[in-house]
């Protein structure tokens, strides 16, 4: 996620929050990561937030830490709250060896949890901090809480997951019959944030359902055209319309 901007109305919303909660840093850090969650889940011309609803939010938000490999939660588990992302990534996989796939990698910004809470579904996958992480958690009874008591809050988060829904579909369809050389262009692009993929091969392997001499392979023949460059733990871009180009137009 990039910074957020506020829009005038926002802004003033987002002082008056602060004066709400008290004086001191502590107060105004969770206002604003509240501010920051809000932008994660939608956009405020669709449903503003008042300083109420920017209050409650820092109310219930906790600040959890990661080291790199830690367990954020397990696959087959009940989920115990929402989890939203603020610095690292977090990997989300399921099955285990050779069958071992990831599901998806969140970044900054990224949410996870809520489906799974509001539908009473276990969790598909299982989520361990890449790097060193940060994280914003909500508890599942403080979550309903703000969904029963702020509207505002709650047209947001329908519409994070709606989108959330969307983009999963979207990337599933986009892979339905490709080649791996498509699948693998494909998964470039999406991964990649200001022109580089920060992901090692093994996950990326298992992004595509593959071992990874077989993405290796890939690779090369994309490094061969001048396409990208690899590195240790990480792609560089140089074409993206490059990597357009082997897409099978659909």
């Amino acid at each position: 996620m990039g910074v957020m901007t506020l829009s005038r109305t926002s802004a003033a919303a987002l002082d008056q929050a602060v004066s709400l909660l008290g004086p001191g840093e502590a107060a105004e850090m969770a206002i604003r990561q509240a501010a920051w969650v809000a932008r994660c889940v939608g956009r405020g011309s669709s449903a503003p937030l008042d300083s109420d609803d920017l209050t409650a939010l820092a109310h219930f938000l906790r600040t959890r830490e990661f080291k790199r490999g830690d367990l954020l939660f397990a696959g087959g588990s009940v989920p115990h709250g929402v989890w939203i992302v603020q610095r690292g990534r977090v990997e989300l996989s399921a099955g285990s060896g050779r069958k071992r796939s990831v599901v998806h990698v969140l970044q900054p910004g990224d949410v996870d949890g809520d489906i799974q809470h509001l539908l009473e579904l276990p969790l598909p996958y299982t989520a361990h901090a890449l790097d060193d992480a940060t994280a914003l958690f909500l508890s599942a009874a403080d979550f309903e809480k703000l969904l029963a008591q702020r509207q505002a809050i709650t047209r947001r988060w329908l519409s994070s997951v709606a989108e959330r829904l969307v983009a999963s579909q979207h990337r599933v369809l986009g892979l339905l019959g490709r080649t791996l050389t498509e699948q693998v262009a494909q998964l470039l692009l999406d991964e990649a944030v200001d022109g580089q993929v920060l992901l090692p091969q093994r996950t990326l392997a298992a992004m595509v359902g593959v071992q990874r001499p077989s993405l290796n392979k890939t690779l090369k023949e994309f490094e061969r055209k001048n396409l990208i460059s690899v590195r240790y733990a990480a792609i560089i871009i140089h074409s993206s319309d490059g990597l357009a180009e082997l897409l099978d137009p659909r």
